[in-house]
């Protein structure tokens, strides 16, 4: 089997300016994330928002949130109150100027409790600023049928 080389004009390789500005993107999000403001988050969000799962029984599930949806639900995880942190490593691919996908490996801490997670976003530019618009990740099916 030979391996398929993506011809040089279809591959879209970033400025650093538009590394940064993702990266400053995600600077914010972190930040209003660990302040628990979902409304601010929710701002960063295209809707319907996107999103791609699986369940407790292995089978893949996707469905949409609205805005309502996205804010009650990470208000819920969040914590309720209790300090939470993150750190992240993130591996940004574009794919033009206008869309990325990236993917992460996190450790977030909630009341002290540390959880490993991998998840991965697909984010679009609009007027000049980045926002989601699609979320996977791993184990939220049953929330997401809810």
């Amino acid at each position: 089997m030979s391996e398929y080389v993506v011809p040089e004009a279809v591959a879209y390789v970033p400025t650093e300016r538009e590394r940064r500005e993702l990266d400053e993107w995600f600077a914010r999000y972190d930040a209003l994330s660990a302040a628990g403001d979902v409304e601010a988050m929710a701002d960063m969000a295209v809707f319907p928002l996107n999103l791609v799962t699986d369940d407790s029984a292995g089978d893949g599930v996707t469905g949409q949130w609205s805005r309502e949806e996205f804010t009650r639900t990470m208000r819920e995880v969040m914590g309720g109150g209790e300090e939470v942190t993150f750190a992240s490593q993130r591996t940004p691919h574009f794919l033009s100027a206008a869309l990325a996908v990236v993917f992460t490996d996190a450790v977030f801490t909630v009341g002290g409790r540390p959880q490993s997670v991998r998840y991965a976003d697909v984010l679009v530019k609009r007027d000049g600023a980045w926002a989601f618009q699609t979320m996977i990740q791993g184990g939220w099916g049953e929330v997401l049928r809810r």
